[in-house]
């Protein structure tokens, strides 16, 4: 029997139905069953995977765990995606790329030159840090002008790093007969050792790191600069795609606007050259011979204040270089170096006794840091805590007043110590509560109290005992 004409339509409507269904059913489950991007598989994880280095331009421990600059800045990173950051640590630069290559890793922040070469093999992100290539020499040693200084075996670099590949480029292009030593499985931190130990002539570093490591290895020195301003980036790996470069970028030209940036930069490297040659041997002698019989003080007092004693005996290296007789003209005396309305205050009776200027000192530290508002985080607050214990409170709080005039932000440092010195100045400390003030001082003293703790938290935590043992019989030069 032939079905009617209103059953064939019926039927026809049913099918196409079907069909229609079928269809869009395969659409939500491609949408559903999409793979998921870089960023997105991050995000959905919640860990970014960073291959670095250890070096005190990347990653270090520091006094409260893991810092350095790099370390921060992909901190920063991950917290904008919303996510938690978990280092790795390849031993050498070649597996460093690798495993950025293969996808082992999502990234690679290790103060990574952009070159050519790299290019080939990895996508990097924004320049985000500019450095120099350095040739370093040992303080004392013949310094050498030019490569026509320099004797085959004298100079060492990274296998497979920048340097490395930079004068390759050289002997291919200008100095056929140029030559150098590669050193696998070894730090750029390790060659500036043994330029400073006298075991090797020459080195090559990066201008961040080369001033950074100068504080440690005393005797090395800027021979002459290899190569113009160079940037460093972020590497990610090519098989992928382009979702986690694209986040990297966006937030990289993010905190470049808004300033983060050069706060970090500031807070990492903006107090690095302040010591010289002379400032660090000194301090390196007097961390041998005058540390050990004030650490146990130093030590009681954090315990009552909960400050890392470190930072308490970095200031009291500032205050005093850690004599408990010294004296200023001004009439402040001791370790600490208190005055005599402070040491009341603080119920101190002896300024001269260690231990009472040690507590006294720690206990005015935290009445300052009181007086700074709630809101200011670390580190700001410590360095704005530091000011106020060195020029008071009351200039501090003229020096907030002039930033917040100049519309930038009076809770960050960084901001701060750029209106102190006009504290000096008297078309400004006119306008101000308490008047005229050595503004510079307080921003020297930050820088140099900052020098000092970086040095002590290296001190106690390094695991480089032949670095330790030189620096321990300075006077053996």
């Amino acid at each position: 029997m032939e079905a009617s004409a209103s059953t064939q339509r019926r039927v026809a409507v049913v099918v196409a139905g079907c069909l229609l269904f079928t269809g869009l059913a395969g659409v939500f489950y491609l949408l559903r069953h999409e793979p998921l991007s870089v960023l997105q598989h991050v995000q959905k994880n919640g860990v970014l995977v960073v291959a670095t280095r250890q070096s005190p331009a990347a990653y270090y421990q520091g006094a409260d765990g893991p810092d350095g600059f790099e370390y921060a800045l992909v901190r920063e990173f991950a917290r904008h995606l919303g996510v938690e950051v978990r280092p790795l640590f390849p031993r050498t630069v070649e597996t460093l790329l690798q495993a950025t290559e293969r996808g082992v890793v999502h990234m690679a922040a290790a103060g990574l030159a952009i070159t050519p070469a790299r290019e080939l093999r990895v996508r990097f992100s924004t320049p985000y840090e500019f450095v120099t290539e350095q040739v370093i020499y040992r303080r004392g040693s013949a310094r050498p002008r030019s490569f026509d200084d320099i004797a085959a075996g004298d100079l060492h670099v990274v296998a497979g790093s920048s340097h490395d590949e930079h004068l390759a480029e050289l002997r291919a292009t200008q100095r056929p007969g140029l030559t150098w030593q590669t050193h696998d499985d070894i730090s750029t931190e390790r060659l500036l050792s043994e330029v400073d130990l006298g075991n090797f002539r020459l080195t090559l570093a990066d201008s961040h790191t080369a001033t950074l490591s100068r504080r440690v290895f005393q005797h090395t020195a800027v021979a002459f600069d290899l190569t113009e301003s160079q940037p460093l980036g972020w590497a990610f790996s090519r098989n992928g795609d382009d979702s986690l470069l694209d986040a990297a970028n966006a937030f990289l030209n993010l905190v470049h606007q808004d300033g983060r940036l050069e706060r970090l930069r500031a807070r990492y490297f903006g107090h690095s050259d302040r010591l010289n040659f002379v400032d660090t041997r000194e301090f390196w002698r007097h961390v041998r011979d005058r540390l050990p019989q004030f650490r146990a003080y130093f030590e009681q007092a954090a315990q009552q204040t909960g400050i890392d004693w470190r930072l308490l005996a970095a200031i009291g290296y500032q205050e005093s270089h850690w004599r408990a007789d010294a004296v200023s003209p001004t009439g402040v005396r001791g370790v600490m170096m208190l005055t005599q309305s402070t040491a009341q205050q603080m119920g101190i009776t002896d300024r001269s006794d260690p231990q009472q200027s040690i507590t006294g000192g720690a206990r005015y530290l935290r009445v300052v840091e009181k007086k700074i508002p709630e809101r200011i985080q670390e580190p700001n607050r410590l360095w704005l805590t530091l000011a106020g214990y060195n020029i008071g409170f009351g200039h501090l709080e003229d020096a907030r007043i002039l930033t917040e005039r100049d519309g930038a932000s009076p809770d960050l440092w960084f901001e701060v110590k750029q209106r102190l010195p006009l504290l000096a100045d008297k078309t400004y400390y006119k306008t101000l509560k308490h008047g005229f003030a050595r503004g510079q001082e307080p921003v020297d003293y930050v820088d140099r109290i900052r020098n000092y703790y970086d040095l002590l938290v290296w001190f106690t935590t390094t695991n480089d005992r032949k670095t330790l043992q030189r620096l321990m019989t300075v006077d053996a030069d």
